[in-house]
């Protein structure tokens, strides 16, 4: 489980400096993830929105939901209601304005909560989804455990999050380009300057593939798969309950 903290000298836990991080790179975020991704993310997203309808939810909730982006694209399985949720609140205002102009207020709820505490009743989604958010979790174990709880018995839980790739000279190139490139981008572009070399550190102590399958599955979730993609920078994880 990864131990790395934002800020190494601060004295406040994981869940409180994620927050203020989040919170001073909203801004930037957006347009920062489609340069260091080169826009690959969206393509990702796209899929996991794709798995989703497959299983025609009437409910959604999106946790870690950032600025939206992923709450918006599930508009397109027809959900009647889609709930987003993150722990912070400047994340969540940019979400809020992008909603907005597109028109999705009523179909679409940005929610200030913790993931590992939800304001959800038990058995309450058909379906959840977070993407780059659950390394961000304090406490992995009872993050998924509240996952479990909110969704429906035979809901679908779909993870986006990154990876290693395994083999070269992709595992090579992800290094080199995680390790000196990407802080590069996050100092030069972001507010925070410390922030995109979290991202990293974070990402690469993060369980995945049959580590994080296996996690799952002592959680309680069922029908665990994942899906590598772009040679394995970031893998698409389904389960159900």
């Amino acid at each position: 489980m990864s131990k790395v903290k934002p800020y190494k000298d601060s004295d406040l836990g994981k869940k409180e400096q994620v927050t203020q991080m989040f919170d001073t790179i909203s801004g930037d975020y957006d347009g920062l993830n489609r340069v260091i991704s080169f826009g690959i993310d969206i393509k990702w997203r796209k899929k996991v929105v794709k798995i989703v309808k497959e299983k025609q939810p009437e409910s959604i909730l999106d946790i870690a939901t950032g600025t939206g982006d992923l709450a918006i694209n599930l508009a397109e399985t027809n959900a009647s209601k889609i709930v987003g949720l993150d722990i912070s609140s400047g994340m969540l205002e940019i979400g809020k304005e992008k909603i907005n102009r597109k028109g999705l207020n009523s179909k679409i709820e940005m929610v200030l909560g913790d993931s590992e505490n939800m304001p959800f009743n038990d058995n309450t989604f058909d379906a959840i989804t977070v993407s780059f958010g659950i390394r961000n979790f304090e406490t992995l174990e009872n993050g998924l455990k509240e996952i479990l709880r909110v969704l429906k018995p035979g809901g679908s839980f779909v993870i986006l999050e990154t990876s290693m790739p395994d083999k070269a000279p992709y595992k090579q190139g992800y290094n080199f380009y995680t390790k000196n490139i990407l802080p590069l981008i996050g100092r030069t572009f972001s507010k925070d300057k410390t922030a995109y070399k979290y991202l990293c550190e974070s990402a690469s102590v993060f369980p995945y593939g049959e580590a994080l399958n296996n996690i799952l599955r002592k959680t309680g979730f069922i029908n665990v798969e994942d899906f590598p993609q772009t040679f394995g920078v970031a893998t698409i994880y389904v389960s159900s309950k």
